[in-house]
């Protein structure tokens, strides 16, 4: 078995109670197909703390809750244009906690969103619109070698 791979808890009873019959940590560990190490080191924690449980923990607290971080991503669905700084600061005016851009934008792609920088441009007028709707409609039969000497940005 893996390193990496934890041992569940139905398994961790049973290797347990195998091993209060009677049975050897060797010869449990080689019915279970895992390192004699491993069984030894749940035997021992076992008999010092009577539990068999695996300890959950270790690492740094999160700052947002589940909760919060439904809110930040449901409030990014709603308005699209938000930056990740625009939406931290909405999320300490709504809940009075502080929390960087990077944290939102860490929400955001936990929630399968990716915060965006807004591209600052020039919007476009009633007039542009018309003007570009125009010219494509007195060049739209153009052949394929005009439209190869025209650049379009």
């Amino acid at each position: 078995m893996s390193s990496r791979h934890h041992i569940d808890d139905l398994i961790r009873d049973r290797i347990i109670g195998k091993i209060e019959e009677g049975r050897k940590i060797t010869d449990v560990a080689m019915e279970f197909d895992i390192a004699h190490s491993v069984v030894s080191r749940l035997w021992k924690s076992f008999k010092t703390t009577g539990m068999c449980s695996r300890r959950h923990g270790g690492g740094r607290v999160r700052s947002t809750t589940p909760a919060e971080d439904r809110y930040i991503v449901l409030s990014a669905t709603r308005n699209r244009c938000t930056t990740a700084q625009q939406m931290a600061n909405q999320f300490l005016a709504a809940s009075g906690k502080q929390t960087s851009r990077k944290t939102v934008a860490r929400r955001l792609r936990g929630g399968g969103l990716y915060a965006r920088r807004l591209v600052v441009c020039v919007p476009l007028t009633r007039q542009h619109r018309t003007a570009r709707l125009q010219w494509c409609r007195e060049h739209h039969n153009w052949a394929e070698q005009d439209r190869a000497c025209v650049l379009f940005s």
